[in-house]
């Protein structure tokens, strides 16, 4: 403990030290309470605790004001095994539950008891960063998806979501509408290589593209297997307008005469 700690909590022998140094705000969503302990620690990356089973899982640091001694204490906590273990990482005394976070952080940090994760040895990821931010791109429910299918539902339209619209072929639609065979992906602007949005990543740079390339050709492949058995592939970009994107998606499937029901990677929505 420092003496600036040290002066703070001789100060607060007499009554309790205020709310504000350790106390969350009432009524905070849960985006609001990671973001908090995002900042403390530094980043996502700096909060991991390595488990008894050798996994790491996130760790959020505790305040809690020690009845007897009337002390700021921190505490570690995280999931394992369906418990939430608390870890004791040491006493706090500033007035602000911010500063109060941040000291938290660095005592852990400095004790070893939480640190970034490793990468592992046969990941494709240069960092764990990048790993954490490529594991947390979804396959479904994007938000462009989410809008395009409210808008679609709003018009009466009815459809099945992440499915295969080919028996015997592995190869899944965001939207598929059976009755009028047409079959709906929207793409992220990364994975599926966007002309206006992909950029080149600055590390395993041979790796991404390769992969990407190849999404690519798996796409095209796709809209021929399609195609070949009567289906109408619809490609939407997550960057274009939801709106216009689901009034394409519309005509296909009402075969409104004089709509541009063709539109794919290469025009549309841009």
């Amino acid at each position: 403990m420092n003496d600036a700690t040290a002066s703070r909590q001789e100060g607060w022998k007499d009554k309790p030290p205020p709310e504000k140094a350790w106390r969350g705000r009432q009524g905070r969503t849960r985006k609001a309470i990671i973001a908090e302990q995002d900042r403390a620690a530094g980043s996502r990356e700096e909060r991991y605790v390595k488990r008894k089973d050798g996994e790491y899982a996130l760790g959020s640091i505790t305040l809690k004001v020690l009845p007897s001694t009337r002390r700021i204490r921190a505490y570690l906590r995280w999931s394992e095994g369906g418990r939430s273990p608390a870890l004791y990482v040491g006493e706090v005394g500033h007035p602000t539950r911010a500063a109060n976070l941040d000291q938290a952080w660095k005592i852990a940090k400095d004790r070893g008891m939480v640190g970034k994760r490793p990468v592992p040895e046969d990941s494709w990821a240069s960092s764990s960063a990048t790993r954490s931010v490529m594991r947390g791109n979804r396959g479904r429910d994007t938000a462009p998806e989410l809008r395009i299918r409210s808008l679609l539902h709003q018009q009466g339209l009815r459809y099945r979501v992440s499915t295969r619209p080919l028996p015997g072929v592995r190869r899944t639609a965001d939207l598929v509408f059976s009755r009028a065979r047409v079959a709906v992906f929207v793409d992220g602007c990364f994975w599926h290589g966007c002309p206006d949005h992909c950029r080149p990543a600055r590390t395993n740079s041979d790796f991404w593209r390769t992969k990407i390339d190849g999404n690519r050709a798996r796409d095209a492949q796709t809209d021929r297997f399609l195609a070949d058995a009567g289906w109408r592939a619809i490609r939407i970009w997550e960057h274009e307008d939801p709106v216009r994107a689901a009034r394409r998606v519309a005509a296909a499937v009402r075969g409104f005469a004089g709509q541009d029901i063709t539109a794919s990677h290469d025009s549309g929505g841009r």
